[in-house]
């Protein structure tokens, strides 16, 4: 098939490279205009877009994808099929309907569970056992198109955003190129989504990454997986920030109030939730670069009975 590919982030590029080494052709690759990023504010762009250019693609960056002058592109290619995977643009009904078998979505969850911008990130911070990868027909709706195939991923004890999304994205791209085969052979029926049991996982904030230690061990150390590696789970201590990268729920004789240090020792800092404690052990300060939890305890003064948040 002719197919255009739209993503942006990380988790697409396997699945654009999937389509790069099978028998379909990439006839163009959707991506959003480069942004600023680091200190220097230099524009970066795309993982899916450094890909493409890699490759030798046809690079579209359109500030948005309803404009147009850009719909006329995409009719002037006739795509088989559209691709989009971590694009972040909703996709308008005048693109929808061009494809004859129509825009194919990868998302990183089982749907319904988890519509939205982050998926994987809200699934670590529900402390999820087990999330997947979904295709799904796309309508003109936020993930609610019928789906196509799934399959179940395990979640590890010691994953975090980051290493769930590098096995994540090979899933889908084994599974985007089963549903492209099963669409145009006709042997899969798209499937309607239960919207009774949808839940959401809007793009996450700042401020959905500071700890909220009156939470449970497990729901902080969620959050902080949930977090990294960007934008980094965070608490404060004495008015500062402090990014705690590694945190593990473990068990204490000790009792004190949510946030209250319980410990300081060689293996971190055991800082007391609302049910339960956790060790904290990899953590950074403001302005300062990441360090074990008990070199920041020796060198900030870190003591039983401290507080943090």
């Amino acid at each position: 098939m002719q197919i255009l590919f739209m993503g942006t982030g990380g988790f697409a590029v396997p699945s654009l490279n999937s389509l790069i080494s099978s028998a379909h052709q990439v006839v163009g690759v959707v991506t959003q205009p480069d942004r600023p990023s680091g200190r220097d504010r230099q524009l970066k762009p795309s993982p899916v877009k450094a890909a493409a250019f890699a490759a030798g693609l046809p690079i579209y960056q359109p500030e948005k994808v309803r404009a147009e002058d850009f719909v006329v592109t995409v009719v002037r290619m006739a795509p088989d099929a559209i691709v989009v995977a971590s694009f972040g643009q909703l996709i308008p009904k005048a693109i929808l309907e061009i494809p004859r078998f129509g825009c194919v979505n990868v998302h990183s969850s089982l749907l319904p569970k988890y519509r939205g911008a982050a998926p994987i990130h809200y699934a670590l911070f529900n402390c999820e056992s087990v999330t997947g990868v979904t295709t799904m027909l796309m309508d003109p709706g936020l993930d609610t198109g019928p789906i196509l195939l799934q399959r179940e991923v395990e979640i590890l004890p010691d994953d975090d955003q980051g290493s769930l999304e590098s096995r994540l994205s090979e899933v889908g791209a084994e599974l985007l190129l089963e549903t492209l085969a099963g669409v145009e052979n006709g042997s899969i029926n798209p499937l309607p989504q239960d919207d009774s049991k949808a839940t959401l996982a809007p793009s996450v904030k700042r401020e959905d990454c500071e700890i909220r230690w009156s939470e449970s061990a497990e729901s902080v150390c969620g959050r902080v997986r949930g977090c990294s590696p960007r934008p980094g789970a965070f608490t404060h201590w004495n008015g500062s920030v402090l990014k705690v990268w590694l945190a593990a729920p473990i068990e204490s004789d000790a009792a004190g109030e949510a946030g209250e240090v319980l410990s300081v020792g060689a293996d971190g800092i055991v800082v007391a939730t609302g049910e339960g404690a956790v060790l904290l052990t990899d953590v950074q300060p403001e302005n300062k670069k990441r360090m074990k939890a008990d070199e920041f305890a020796r060198g900030y003064r870190v003591t039983k009975g401290a507080r943090l948040g």
